[in-house]
């Protein structure tokens, strides 16, 4: 099974908004979540609940918890790659808000991937 590439989603000031709201989160939680990106990169579209969700328009989440808090990662795939938009923090369902973000950028990312792919 081939490798899908996981790539951050970077805003027009280059910033990843994933690598912001990671570095707020406990360094359990900052595990979970790079545990949770590697199983992406190995298993791309065969990722099935409970560590993914679809929620809607191409927006799928990554899903983990700790201490009963629930964090979820934004992100949709583009060709090979899937490209996290973002990460939240949920009580109940995910925000439609958030969705509705993640859906904004991944129509600017569609448009212009060299643009807002997060290079390090």
């Amino acid at each position: 099974m081939p490798k899908t590439e996981v790539v951050l989603f970077s805003n027009d000031d280059s910033s990843a908004p994933l690598l912001e709201w990671l570095d707020a989160q406990p360094a359990k939680v900052q595990e979970k979540c790079i545990v949770r990106l590697e199983r992406l990169r190995k298993m791309g579209h065969e990722l099935r609940r409970p560590e993914v969700d679809f929620l809607r328009d191409g927006i799928h989440e990554l899903r983990l918890s700790f201490q009963r808090v629930q964090y979820r990662m934004l992100y949709f795939f583009f060709q090979e790659r899937a490209v996290v938009t973002h990460g939240l923090t949920k009580e109940g369902k995910v925000p439609e808000v958030e969705i509705d973000r993640a859906i904004e950028r991944k129509t600017r990312f569609e448009k212009n991937p060299d643009r807002y792919t997060h290079r390090e």
